[in-house]
This record gives C-alpha cells, structure tokens and sequence, in this order.
C-alpha cells in the first residue's frame, strides 16, 4: 500500500535560454517512501508521511480559521490569538518547529488586507484599479491616470494631437499619481478607438523619455520595421465591434485534465497563428481528445517572441501578434461553448527588463517606494535577465491583483498557472540551491514573505471572485503549505505542478538501458507530494521541447521518426519500442502521478523534434515554431495511434473520475518483473516496463471481490499494439488470507485475479457492477456494443465530445461499423479498440475465465 510522501525535491540548475531556470531540474536525492508489496518493503523517516490508507476518505474537517480573515469588516490590528492556531500545525505537525515564521506571514497577510480593507474597502475594490488607471471613460470625457512619482512633468501624446503634449499636460497629486481629463469633441471621443497613446514624462535630470502606458489594454508594433518599438493603444471599440460572450463558463472539473497551448505556434505554417484560427482549428482537436482544460501561454503582451511569453512587457495587455481583444474573447468563448475552461499562464514573479516597450520604463532611478521594482541587486534577476517586483508597495500589489481581476473578469478565464513561484518565495529566487526537503529550507530569513503575502491575497482575491476558480503554482522547492488554502496558513493555490516527474523520464530515457529502469524510482518520483497537497502531473510541457532539448517521442525514436512512421509496412524495432513507451510513459503520468494531468499541444500524438523560436541564429525560421498536424492527420502514419490513446486515456477518466479520488494503492512493485501494480479508485492498473517478457496469468492484487474486464489496453490494434489482451474475458477474483489481516494478503489486498500482460503495455481493469443487468438485457458479441457506443455519443454531441469509445480488438470490426453507420462523418466516428466505456457495464459477454 503506497501512502503519501514528501514533498517534490529539485536541484535548479542555470538556463542557457532568456526565460527560466525551470526548464530542467535534476532530482537531488530521496527523502522518503513508504512502500508496500509482497516482496518489497522500504522506507524512511520523514514527518509528514500520513500514516492512513488512501483508500479511506481523510477530508479534514477544521473549524479553525484565521478571525480577522473571515472577517469582512476588521480592524488593521490583528492579535496574536487570531492566528496562533493555523490548521496547517495540524495537517503537518512537523511545521510546530516554524510556528513563529508561519504565525509571522499569516499576521502580515491579515495586516495588510485589513489595511487595504481600510483604505480601499474591500480587496476587491481594491482589485479594480483598471478602473480608475489607464484610460476611462468619465461623464463625456477620457480620463487617464498613471502612477509615475519620480516624474516631474507629465504629458499625454499620441495621434489624436500629433504627438505634442504642450496642450495635454497633466497634474499630479500627492500620492504620485499624474491625471488628464480630456473632454469629448463634438459628441465623439477625443482620442480615437485604436489609435496610438504614450505617457511623456520627464525625470530628475531634466530628460524627457515616452513611455507606454503602463495599464494600456492594447499595443502594437509596425512589422514592417525590423526591432520597432511598441506603440499603446487606446483600445475602445464601439458597441458594435465588442465581443458578446454567448456562453456560459463551464463547472469546474473535479481533476484538470490540461492540453497547455501557444497561440502563436499552433498552426502547421512557418507563421504566427491568430486567437480566431486557434479557436477554429485547435480548440476542436482539443475537445475531441478529452481535455477539459485549456491552458495559453503568452497572451500577455511581450515584445520578444522567443521569451516564450515569459518576459512581458504590458500585463493588461493581449499578445497583439495573434489578434486583438476581441479574438481572444472570441476564443475563450469557444471554449467554454465546449466544455472547456480556460487558464492563463500569468507571469508575476518578473517584468521584462525592456525599457522602451514596459514597465521598467517608468523605472528612472527612483527609490523602491516609487518604483514597481527593488532597487540594486534584490530588484534584478540574475539568470533571466529580467526585472523583479517590490511585492510591499501598495500600488505593485494594486497592479498585479488587478491585472488578475481584469483577465477574469473582462475577458472570462477560469483560472491561473502562476509562473515562477520559487523564484517569488524565496531571496535567492531558486539559483544554485539544492532543495533536500529540509523544512528550514523553506522557512528562514531567505523567505520573501512579501512575495508569499501577495500569492496568499491573489488566491484569496480569485477564489472569492470566482468560487469554481483554478489556480496552479509552479513551484520547484516544493514548500509545504503552498496549496492549502490562506484561513489554515497556507498560501492558497489549488495544485502544484509536478516537476520533478518530466525529469525523471528524461534522466531515465537519455542515460539508463531499458533493463537498467528502476520501477521504485519511477513509482517514487510519481508518488513524491504532500499529502493533502494537489498535484498536475506531466511527462513533459512546453519546458522538455526547447531547442537543446528533445519532446519524449523524439528521444525515443529520433531520426527514424523521419523514415519510420509509415502504418504501410511493419514497424522497426525502435518504432515498436518507440510507441509502445511513449503511451506507458504519459499514462503512468497521469495514473499514479498526481490529481490533474498536463500535456502540451502536439506531445499527445508525439510530434517529433523540439521547439525554436524564430532568432539570428537560425535565421528568424518559424520551422520549428509550429505543430505538424498533418502528421497525425495523415491516416497511414503512426501518429495516430499515440493521437488515439491519448484520446483513450482521458476518456477513461471522464469515465471513472479516477484522478479526482483519493485511494491510490500501489501493490506491487517488481524489479525482476519490471511491473507495477496499483490501484485507483477501484480500477486496476498494470504496467509491464519489460522489454521482452510476457506474463501470462499474472497474479495482480485487489480491493474489491467481484468480475473485472479490461477498460484500457495499450497494446490494442487502435493504438499501434498487436491485440495480444482479450477484451471479452471475464476475469474473477479469489480471495486472499484471512479478512482484515493485510500481512496474510496477496501483496496486501485482500483479493487477486489473474491477467495476460504483453512486454512493454499497459491495461486497465474494471470491476463489472452485475447488479446494472438485467436477466433480458444479454449480448453477444462486440459489433452490438460498438454501435451501442456509436449511437451514445451521438446523442448529445455538446455534453460529450467526439472521443475513442469502443471496445472492440480488430479492424474487421471497425469496418463494420462503418458499413453499419454511413451517415456518420469520419472525423466523428472515433472507434477504439482498448477502451471500454462503463456505459457498456453490465453488457458483457457472459464467458467466464482467467
């Protein structure tokens, strides 16, 4: 029985790109593990291992809280009593030991929200300065307001008045905010929908700079001028040009199943893709492999392309390369009429260092009070050559809290993935440290608490605004708390990303034989989080494919991706061996790795290759900063095998709900064997890693007594597999030992039956409800369940996407399907032979047999 361990451990190493350390990190060592199987029992110490089985409900139930929090209407005093006792000491009593630094940040965040509560009243008001910053309309004028202290004069320029700001000089107050009210002329606005606006202002030794607007909601640049600069735009469209949502955002999933996507390198040409492109041609791909959670990349503006969206210049902004405001709305609003939420990857662990096109532009020299930045050292980024936020100054926090407001509330995203979060945590910002799980590696003087009090005010502030929210940190240190919510002490985000996972694929497939792979480290790299503390977990992201780097396919199979993908002749051994890992991979990911899954755009049918922005090295060529659909669209390459179980996968989960439950039970780990076994929920996963064995009658272990049929077999013909599993087998438990007496168990379940496992595959089981059949409702054979499905999924095409819903083993009966349902589009008949839908449950062939 596998329990809980401890948190993700990292060493984050430099990154030769102009973005993050976080592209690859190397496991620095084990800190703990409890396993449990019949011939393997390891284990170390560690505090917060939870000594409970997963298979029991263990919701905590508290009824502490932090008063003042709860509270609506506090005074900025908060006494030590308020938060002396944070549910997260009773979660993980291993924090006792940093009770003072925890009771230290959780005083700070209710100080300052009581302040802002005070002065601004309430957080959410506060959180609306787009409203009162940038440009407005107020009673037939355009109002705009720019925080700019070290300025000493100030001017309003752009087309409306030819770029002379003699006669639009604006007034300061003594809060160093600069003001110009311009009113309309002859009933129309003064400065034009769409047309270009920036802030002149002139600093301490006299020079005048322009600057763009730092609350500007559109910028463009001239792309026929090589290296121009951005220009702001007053964005303001009349009623008629604005985007009206038609739906509504959908509920929020109870696990994210994530398809992480760039906008601009969506498309099969050498080119930057549109917002309404990618709303038309991807978002489609999207839905029908199951997803139900998009997440974009660089949407906010940023001046160079190759940051990967990572170093922003205007955070109000849209990315003005694929479209303008409206398209995205467009987009998101797709979207959601699929069923789809939609997160932004938001960047507020740094700033562009870009003084012409972003904010560091209003950065003059001032002291840190009047700047949005730290002064020297602590307000730069040594390895991303990047600007870093001063987190206590009221108008930083006012800034970044809106800009969260304004994504959710004027363009309807349905949560974040916040970027950086290690580099936010902590002074040294993640450079040259070795995380070993220490606790007093996160809680001591190298801890930013100004930087954790605004993360536990953001989450707070979305998670109010939008209950069904979700919002994910990727942190690579792993600090405990940082996903239970702000009233325990916690710092509030709903998952964490599991980083060390992508790593572990890495380290295994580049220096390890295929003999030499170690099931208790993939099992311990998979199982290594707090519990209590969700988890997305990934085989690779955008991080993987960078150029340098290579995606998982492409490490696998490289240069015979190019000759050997042909489905018209037999599969070469390292085409065979390319596959069959490349679906174990990314399934034992999203089975055993965390509570959410994400995959990034193209990985899920295994484009080959890596991923390399347009730049002088390589000529400014798009080739590789694209998606090859055509690879999977093309009906006699192998593509579409990994496309369809891919496919297959997520609808296992859409079907069973397995990610969002909280037993999880690994019974058995086999070095000799190279097998895994384990459960989720009640399905039975078995995972055979070796490169030639073939079990046949394989003993697996069980919760629950009863039939199981196969739900999900990767080795079936849909997927590029031989067809060597029975589908039609009905496979009956026997009972194991003495009730209620684990150690007398099979690998200490309680129940085994016996299964067929090919080398190098994975299978679900299920355990068939007999109770759902009735004594009339028998059938024979797969080609009336096939068209059952068939006739199911069309039903209502909105509530389920096309997906692989079959369970048939052989293309004789695919054909017959299709001789049976003409009138059915062939991109809509997604017929699988490896997955089983429970809709089909108590359907079965009643041939019983182990």
């Amino acid at each position: 029985m596998l329990l809980c361990s401890s948190s993700p451990i990292f060493l984050a190493r430099a990154s030769s790109r102009p973005r993050k350390d976080s592209t690859s990190h190397v496991l620095a060592k084990f800190q703990s593990a409890l396993v449990a199987n019949a011939s393997i029992r390891f284990s170390v110490k560690y505090p917060f291992c939870c000594p409970h089985r997963l298979s029991i409900n263990l919701k905590a139930e508290h009824d502490f809280a932090i008063l003042s929090v709860l509270g609506e209407n506090q005074t900025m005093t908060t006494t030590e009593e308020d938060v002396q006792h944070l549910g997260i000491f009773d979660m993980d009593p291993s924090l006792e030991k940093f009770r003072d630094h925890l009771i230290y940040r959780s005083k700070k965040y209710v100080e300052q929200k009581s302040l802002i509560e005070k002065f601004e009243g309430s957080l959410e008001e506060f959180a609306q300065g787009y409203l009162k910053f940038g440009f407005n309309r107020e009673q037939d004028a355009i109002v705009y307001r720019e925080w700019a202290p070290a300025a000493q004069e100030a001017q309003l320029i752009g087309d409306f008045n030819g770029w002379d700001g003699s006669n639009h000089k604006m007034e300061k107050n003594e809060f160093g905010v600069w003001t110009i009210k311009i009113p309309d002329a002859g009933g129309k606005p003064s400065i034009p929908h769409n047309s270009r606006v920036k802030f002149r202002f002139q600093h301490g030794n006299g020079i005048w700079v322009d600057r763009i607007p730092a609350w500007i909601r559109y910028a463009t640049v001239d792309p026929t001028r090589f290296a121009a600069p951005y220009d702001g735009v007053h964005w303001d469209p009349p009623p008629s040009e604005r985007y009206i949502f038609k739906y509504p955002r959908p509920p929020k999933p109870a696990a994210p199943r994530i398809y992480e996507a760039h906008v601009g390198m969506s498309s099969s040409e050498p080119c930057v893709s549109t917002y309404r492109e990618f709303a038309d041609t991807v978002l489609p791909r999207i839905r029908a492999n199951n997803y139900n959670t998009v997440q974009l990349m660089a949407i906010l503006e940023h001046s160079y392309y190759g940051s990967f969206g990572y170093h922003v210049t205007n955070f109000f902004a849209v990315s003005s390369r694929s479209g303008t405001p409206e398209d995205l709305k467009y987009l998101i609003d797709k979207a959601h009429g699929l069923g789809l939420q939609v997160l932004m990857d938001v960047v507020h662990s740094h700033a562009s260092n870009n003084v012409t096109d972003g904010l560091n532009g209003f950065d003059v020299g001032q002291g840190t009070q009047d700047s949005y930045f730290h002064n020297g050292e602590r307000g730069y980024h040594k390895l991303w050559d990047s600007r870093l936020f001063n987190y206590a100054n009221w108008e930083v926090l006012r800034f970044l809290l809106s800009n969260l407001r304004w994504w959710l509330d004027e363009f309807n995203f349905d949560g974040f993935r916040f970027d950086g979060v290690t580099s936010m945590l902590y002074h040294h910002h993640g450079i040259n440290m070795v995380f070993t799980g220490n606790y007093t590696e996160y809680f001591s003087e190298e801890t930013d608490v100004d930087a954790v009090v605004y993360m536990m005010l953001a989450n707070h502030l979305v998670h109010n605004l939008l209950p069904d929210v979700t919002v994910i940190g990727e942190d690579v240190s792993g600090m405990p708390a940082l996903c239970r919510p702000d009233y325990e002490g916690g710092v509030g985000f709903d998952y964490r990303l599991a980083m060390a996972i992508p790593d572990r694929w890495i380290d295994f497939l580049k220096n390890k034989l295929d003999s030499e792979w170690s099931m208790k480290e993939i099992v311990w790299s998979l199982t290594n989080r707090r519990y209590t503390e969700k988890c997305v977990a990934y085989a690779e992201s955008h991080d993987q494919a960078i150029v340098g780097d290579k995606t998982i396919s492409f490490l696998l199979m490289d240069k015979v991706m190019y000759s050997g993908m042909s489905d018209l002749e037999p599969a070469s051994p390292v085409i065979e061996r390319g596959i069959a890992l490349h679906k174990m991979i990314h399934f034992l990911t999203m089975a055993l790795g965390g509570e959410g899954y994400l995959n990034f755009m193209g990985n899920e049918f295994g484009h080959p290759e890596w991923i390399d922005f347009p730049r002088e090295g390589n000529g400014w060529s798009y080739d590789k900063c694209r998606r090859q659909w055509n690879l999977v669209d093309t009906d006699h390459l192998r593509y579409k095998h990994m496309n369809a179980f891919d496919r297959a996968m997520n609808l296992l989960d859409d079907r069973f709900h397995f990610l969002a439950l909280e037993k999880q039970i690994v019974s058995s780990i086999s070095e000799e064997d190279k097998v895994i076994v384990f459960e989720r929920g009640d399905l039975v996963f078995v995972f055979n890693f070796h490169p030639e064995n073939t079990y046949s009658g394989y003993k697996v272990g069980c919760d629950l007594p009863g039939k199981y049929r196969v739900a999900l077999d990767s080795d079936a013909f849909e997927f590029g597999g031989h067809g060597r599993v029975g589908h039609d087998i009905d496979h009956f438990t026997s009972a194991e030992g003495i009730p209620g007496v684990p150690e007398t168990n099979f690998n200490n379940r309680p129940n085994s039956f016996k299964v067929l496992s090919p080398a190098r595959t994975c299978v679900v089981y299920y355990k068939v409800d007999e109770t759902r059949r009735q004594p009339d409702e028998e059938t024979t054979g797969t080609e009336t369940t096939v068209t059952q499905v068939l006739q199911d999924s069309q039903v209502d095409k909105t509530a389920e996407s096309p997906s692989e819903e079959t369970i048939s083993t052989k293309e004789t009966t695919k054909r017959q399907v299709l001789q049976d349902s003409p009138d059915l589009a062939s991109d809509e008949l997604l017929v699988s032979g490896g997955i089983r839908d429970d809709k089909e449950i108590g359907m079965e062939d009643s041939t019983a047999s182990d």
